[in-house]
């Protein structure tokens, strides 16, 4: 299948875009849990597993005093594992569809986007867990919560603009997805998922806060938890942030999928 058979008008391009991602989506979602018992179910496992261990270790052991910890773990795993695995898996989705790449026409700057998407679609299956340890721990839900969606995409434009660069990275330098893993567990640490910020000596305050996700956690913390809508500055510099990211992403990646082919 050719995909220069496509209108060149730019409402068409879009709209073929917008389909084609729903496909391989789906199609990436099928292949993922093909013949597995548990299918789609395993989404949950890895967050719950780690839930139940840090939630052991942090709140029995080193008996951590947060309120609502439970809560307060869940959402900060389930964000960064969106953010982690996404990135992670997509510097490796040129390398891992040759065959796409080489159809005539393709947009391979959806491949990443697919990965980001599928992803986007395990952490959305976490939030009715999610939503219902918040009601049983009976923190009440207000209007901030229509904030999540705002979120949300702030987050999906963030880890679409780190994973286009990984994927293109990684065509030409094939370690990158290595290095990149040993980025992700350091920064894992470095962010406030299993502490609150205000545990962090004050004099490391202003380096936590160059963390993007720092502030995309703490977002979800305070429309679930604390009722609040996230500072909204912060919000319109992350937006702003994700948008030109995920420009200059899309502009390297551009440049460099011209060597795609050969690259394979």
């Amino acid at each position: 299948m050719s995909f220069l058979t496509v209108s060149k008008t730019p409402s068409r391009r879009l709209l073929h875009a917008r389909d084609l991602l729903f496909e391989l989506v789906v199609r990436d979602m099928k292949l993922r849990y093909k013949r597995s018992f548990l299918g789609i179910l395993w989404t949950l496992v890895n967050p719950l597993m780690q839930l139940f261990v840090y939630d052991f270790v942090f709140r029995v052991l080193f008996q951590v005093k947060t309120p609502n910890y439970t809560a307060y773990l869940f959402i900060g795993i389930t964000s960064w594992n969106w953010f982690q695995t996404a990135v992670l898996e997509a510097t490796g989705a040129i390398l891992s569809n040759p065959d796409l790449i080489r159809q005539p026409g393709f947009p391979t700057a959806i491949l990443p986007n697919v990965t980001v998407g599928s992803h986007l679609v395990h952490f959305l299956i976490t939030l009715p867990i999610l939503f219902g340890l918040v009601l049983y721990n009976s923190i009440p839900l207000t209007a901030a919560v229509l904030w999540l969606p705002v979120v949300i995409l702030i987050q999906y434009l963030l880890t679409l603009g780190f994973a286009l660069i990984g994927a293109c990275m990684h065509v030409r330098f094939r370690d990158t997805q290595y290095l990149l893993s040993v980025f992700l567990m350091l920064a894992f640490f470095l962010t406030p998922v299993l502490y609150e910020l205000s545990m962090v000596p004050e004099r490391y305050h202003r380096y936590y806060r160059m963390n993007p996700m720092t502030h995309m956690v703490d977002a979800y913390r305070a429309i679930l938890l604390r009722g609040e809508s996230p500072d909204l500055n912060t919000m319109v510099l992350l937006a702003g942030g994700g948008a030109v990211l995920l420009g200059l992403a899309y502009s390297l990646f551009h440049r460099a999928s011209a060597n795609f082919v050969e690259e394979l």
